[in-house]
């Protein structure tokens, strides 16, 4: 097809010919107040000059028209497969690319390209069809777009993504807009809690859509932690309900409430809420007992209180009893040791009793000692990190804290020096798991600097993780009871916090020492975790063992078959498995005595918060445009191809607008008024104004 223009080639630029212009009428005006007899010619001559430098041409174009694309944008997210929705939509889908097929014809080509919309496998964003449409809308030039048809559900996230759609957008609804579903809402949840102490879940459950005859104002919910047995708890029908639990221990706290689901609801998706509440211990209390002064003897008091966690009770004992010196009491400021108050009526306060050097010398009698030990058994920690005195006549070794010793000593201390090592043992314990590598090994020898004195000690149980001259103990960790041990055999820890030979992981190992006391769960040495990477799991067994561990048993959370995985060798002491693809909820894992749980995806994807059919979330956009929005339960509309601007609907068909878009294939310009002709004209008008004017 051809078309038809006029332009403009001037010869010189715009604004130049506009000051001619005025330059001209100014002439032109002035010769008619002067009531010169040719000034009008002289006004057409001059005109005739000035339209010739703005070059007037004719343009005619070669075009060739551009087929009118309009978009089918297809929903398959999850909320479709309730109901019938998603044959509904399939099956409409079906019947308007037959249509729009039928529609094109050759003066008038229509492309009807189809989009569809997949689930989201993160389960956070829903349906984000507009999103969907916007992507693919701009690939096409505006005036190409015909229009667009949404067949979808209607519940969509992504309302307001799109703005300025340049032609019509209709929207057919599936499902039936009266059904009916219960929701359970997390209004609040606490993200961590004290270990011991209750945290507050904020819920609602909501009824939506036409509610059942046989439902009444409440529903009674279940809440299990971490897959113990449930326990009920009575929800009232849109009001807000507090939910009060505990925090066992520390770590993740899986919390899972769920809502048994009634028979004529639209799905169960949205009855399920899975939290997780991390525990935290609430200021861990430590008592450190100083035996004497000693060049060493800020050591422990730094680190612990480096660490905000921690609140660090400090006495260090610079005058036993037995001292005579002759200065009267009165003159003393020494504040006297509150054994009595610390270890017998508030040693229960106590996460950990660290004895640095420390050496009997009638402070402690023996019914704080023994009461010390059955703090231990009971769940309490003591650490004791050994000095000269260890192997004499006032060693703790020969008090009742013997019991829960995990080595007695020898009678000798050996003061050379020696390079500290991590067992193989150790190697495979949290608490000294890569210290040797952090610090760089150079033929396997860890580049730290020496120690000056070892104490050796023959060990009675426990765990050895590092060792000193001749290979001889120098920490050991031990459980006792429900309490824990360890016993560190050298008072020379400090040489690494100077910096001697290059100092060592002096704030590394001790931390964490003073932490597998006082339980941190990262710490366990054995121990099953399961930890979430999008819908993975990865299971983390963590043991001392040489062997491989037990296989796991994976749970689902609805089907009832159950899955084992084989661990496999990460690290020293660290084997895992991972579960690919991980059914969304709660998942339960068993290895051996071992249990775990792991919360997969959001058990209420977005795509639920509302699963009635709805024509709300679209009519905005669908009413901005022009385009119409209706129950695909009436039925399929026909196609029509409208003129631009005129109306795109009716109750029985939808209408795509028949655009004009065209490319120019080929040009060609022809001069309307040429130079010469321009010239020759106003010639002749200037001439005639001057006949006229002579006479």
């Amino acid at each position: 097809m051809e078309g038809f223009g006029i332009g403009f080639d001037p010869a010189l630029p715009w604004a130049a010919i506009a000051g001619l212009a005025v330059v001209a009428l100014a002439f032109v005006v002035f010769a008619a107040t002067r009531s010169f007899a040719g000034w009008w010619l002289r006004g057409l001559g001059l005109g005739l000059l000035i339209l010739a430098l703005a070059g007037p041409e004719l343009r005619r174009e070669d075009r060739q028209g551009l087929t009118s694309v309009a978009f089918l944008v297809i929903d398959k997210t999850e909320s479709t497969e309730l109901e019938d929705r998603a044959a509904e939509i399939a099956e409409a889908a079906e019947t308007l690319m037959a249509r729009a097929e039928a529609l094109s014809r050759p003066e008038q080509p229509v492309e009807l390209r189809v989009v569809e919309v997949e689930p989201d496998p993160e389960g956070n964003t829903g349906t984000q069809m507009l999103t969907a449409l916007d992507e693919a809308a701009a690939r096409v030039a505006p005036d190409q777009i015909a229009g667009a048809i949404l067949l979808s559900d209607g519940q969509i996230h992504d309302a307001d993504r799109l703005e300025g759609f340049p032609a019509p957008v209709h929207a057919l609804i599936a499902g039936d807009p009266d059904g009916f579903d219960l929701k359970l809402e997390l209004v609040s949840a606490p993200a961590f809690g004290i270990v011991g102490e209750k945290v507050s879940f904020k819920l609602t459950a909501r009824a939506l859509g036409v509610r059942p005859s046989d439902l009444g104002a409440s529903v009674i919910a279940e809440v299990s932690v971490d897959g113990a047995e449930p326990i009920p708890l009575r929800l009232d029908l849109g009001s807000e309900t507090l939910l009060e639990l505990e925090i066992a221990h520390g770590g993740p706290n899986v919390v899972d409430i769920r809502l048994p689901g009634h028979e004529e609801e639209l799905t169960i998706r949205n009855n399920r809420i899975l939290a997780e509440v991390n525990g935290v211990r609430d200021r861990l209390r430590v008592l450190l007992v100083s035996g004497e002064p000693h060049p060493g003897g800020r050591t422990w008091r730094d680190i612990l209180k480096a660490d905000p966690a921690v609140d660090l009770i400090h006495f260090t004992i610079l005058r036993p009893p037995g001292k005579q010196d002759g200065t009267p009491v009165s003159e003393l400021s020494l504040i006297a040791f509150p054994t009595r108050e610390l270890f017998l009526e508030k040693i229960d306060g106590f996460d950990l009793i660290v004895f640095d050097r420390y050496r009997w010398r009638g402070i402690l009698h023996s019914a704080f000692l023994s009461n010390i030990s059955k703090y231990v058994r009971e769940g309490g920690a003591v650490l004791v990190a050994s000095g000269p005195a260890f192997p004499g006549a006032q060693s703790l070794s020969r008090t009742p804290l013997a019991e829960i010793m995990p080595a007695r000593p020898s009678l000798e201390v050996i003061e050379t020096p020696f390079l500290p090592r991590v067992t193989d043992i150790g190697n495979r314990h949290p608490v000294t798991a890569g210290l040797e590598a952090a610090s760089g090994l150079v033929e396997g020898v860890p580049q730290w600097g020496r120690w000056m004195r070892h104490i050796p000690v023959e060990p009675m149980s426990g765990n050895i993780v590092m060792s000193g001259v001749d290979d001889l103990p120098l920490l050991i960790l031990d459980r006792v009871g429900e309490g824990r041990v360890a016993l560190l055999a050298s008072d020379h820890a400090w040489l690494w916090t100077r910096g001697f030979e290059g100092g060592g992981p002096q704030a590394d190992l001790l931390r964490r020492t003073a932490h597998w006391l006082m339980r941190e769960p990262e710490l366990e040495e054995e121990a099953l975790v399961a930890r979430v990477e999008g819908a993975r799991v990865v299971l983390e067994r963590r043991t001392l063992s040489e062997d491989a561990p037990e296989a796991a048993i994976a749970t689902p959370p609805a089907a009832p078959e159950q899955r084992e995985l084989t661990f496999s060798e990460v690290a020293p002491g660290r084997w895992q498995s991972v579960l690919e693809e991980a059914e969304e909820g709660l998942w339960r894992f068993r290895s051996g005595e071992f249990e775990a749980v792991a919360a997969v995806g959001p058990p209420s994807p977005r795509e639920y918060d509302d699963p009635l059919a709805s024509f709300g979330p679209l009519s905005p956009l669908v009413d901005a445009t022009g385009g119409r929005i209706a129950a695909l339960g009436d039925g399929v509309p026909d196609l029509r191809l409208v003129p631009e601007g005129r109306r795109a609907f009716s109750r029985r068909w939808l209408g795509l607008e028949a655009r004009e878009a065209y490319q120019v294939t080929g040009l060609s310009l022809t001069p309307l008024l040429p130079a010469w002709l321009a010239a020759l004209l106003a010639g002749l008008l200037f001439l005639s104004a001057w006949r006229r004017e002579s006479r």
